[in-house]
C-alpha cells in the first residue's frame, strides 16, 4: 500500500511540475507577443512619421529646407550628407571623393552616399514630391528600422528608390541613414 501511495505522490509532484513549466511557458508567450506588438507599433509609428517628414520637407520653402533636414536626421547623417552633396566643389570644407571616403568608411557605405546630389532625391529640380511606397524591410533593435522608400515625382516622371535608416532617440524619430543606389 505504502509503496502506491509513494508512485501516486510522484506522479502528483511530477504532474504539478509540468503546470508550472506550461503556466511558465504561456507567461513568457504572453510577454514576447506583447513585445513584438510593442515593436510592430513602434514600425508604424516611425513609418507614418517618415511619410510626414518626408512631404513636409519637400513642400516647404527652400530656405528652410536645410533646417528642416538637420531636424528630421541625426546629426552625424546631418553631417555625412552635406559633405557627400559638396564632394569636390568648390565651397569651404569640401572634401576630395577620397577624403570623404576615408572620413566615412567606418560609419556609412560611401558607395550609396549620393555624392553631388541633394537630400533624399537626385534631382536639382522637382515638381511635386511624393511618398509612393513606404515599407518596413528590417527591424534592427527595439527603436532601429529600415523601410524601402520610393519617392515620386509625377511632374518630371522620376521615381527614387531608397532604402532609409530611422532611429528613435530622445523619444523622436531621426532618420540616420539613406541607401541611394542610383
Amino acid at each position: 500500500m505504502m509503496k502506491y501511495i509513494l508512485v501516486a505522490s510522484l506522479f502528483f509532484i511530477i504532474s504539478c511540475k509540468d503546470a508550472k513549466k506550461a503556466d511558465e511557458n504561456t507567461n513568457t508567450s504572453v510577454i514576447e507577443n506583447k513585445e513584438v506588438t510593442d515593436i510592430k507599433g513602434e514600425a508604424e509609428a516611425a513609418k507614418n512619421w517618415l511619410k510626414t517628414s518626408i512631404v513636409s520637407y519637400f513642400k516647404a520653402d527652400i530656405s528652410k529646407q536645410q533646417k528642416i533636414m538637420q531636424d528630421i536626421t541625426t546629426k552625424d547623417y546631418y553631417q555625412y550628407k552635406t559633405e557627400a552633396t559638396n564632394v569636390d566643389m568648390d565651397v569651404d570644407g569640401s572634401l576630395s571623393l577620397k577624403e570623404f571616403q576615408k572620413k566615412w568608411e567606418n560609419k556609412y557605405n560611401t558607395k550609396y552616399a549620393g555624392i553631388n546630389t541633394g537630400f533624399l532625391i537626385s534631382a536639382q529640380d522637382w515638381t511635386n514630391i511624393e511618398v509612393k511606397k513606404c515599407e518596413l524591410d528590417a527591424i534592427s533593435g527595439d527603436e532601429a528600422f529600415v523601410f524601402d522608400v520610393e519617392l515620386v515625382d509625377e511632374g518630371a516622371k522620376a521615381i527614387f528608390k531608397r532604402k532609409i535608416g530611422v532611429v528613435k532617440k530622445d523619444n523622436k524619430f531621426l532618420i540616420a541613414d539613406v541607401i541611394e543606389k542610383e
